[in-house]
């Protein structure tokens, strides 16, 4: 199956809607693939294991910039024991990038704060017989003119970013 990663509406089951109000940015992307039974959880770390070089290029390049202004830095994308079990983590665990919120075998909430913004994912799976849906809806929040101008050069990068990582789910 060959299937590519499209623009789409936030599902409206998802848990994520609580967080959309006053957004200052959100996105989401979804992609169908065949369904082999993981969990949400399980298809995000399958995607994330595989990042593409250059953006982990990207973040390296992020966590160096953004340590000039205090701002943490976040690691790699992939940077989780991958010998770990999806079933075995538990909200507070690190998982790349990302703080596991909540994990449910349809819907994973991750997110990460900082002085400059709250962002939160959700990778949701709805099932469709053979095939599943993968979507992934980025929340962000601001907090001050440090967030803002942090998500001047994000926003682009990452509508290239995110689609870019989700297609790993079935590369």
């Amino acid at each position: 199956m060959v299937s590519k990663v499209t623009a789409s509406d936030v599902p409206a089951a998802s848990a994520i809607n609580s967080r959309l109000v006053g957004a200052s940015y959100c996105d989401c992307y979804a992609i169908t693939v065949p369904n082999d039974g993981q969990s949400a959880l399980g298809y995000f770390l399958t995607a994330v294991s595989k990042t593409p070089a250059w953006v982990n290029s990207l973040m390296t390049l992020r966590n160096k910039t953004v340590s000039l202004f205090g701002l943490k830095d976040l690691g790699g994308m992939g940077d989780f024991n991958s010998a770990k079990p999806d079933t075995d983590y538990l909200p507070g665990d690190r998982v790349g990038i990302f703080t596991l919120i909540s994990n449910t075998p349809d819907e994973v909430l991750l997110g990460d704060s900082d002085k400059h913004l709250d962002v939160v994912l959700s990778i949701y799976k709805t099932n469709q017989d053979s095939d599943c849906s993968i979507v992934v809806t980025t929340v962000v929040h601001t907090h001050n003119l440090l967030g803002k101008a942090y998500m001047l050069p994000v926003t682009p990068l990452y509508k290239i970013i995110a689609p870019a990582v989700l297609a790993r789910v079935i590369s």
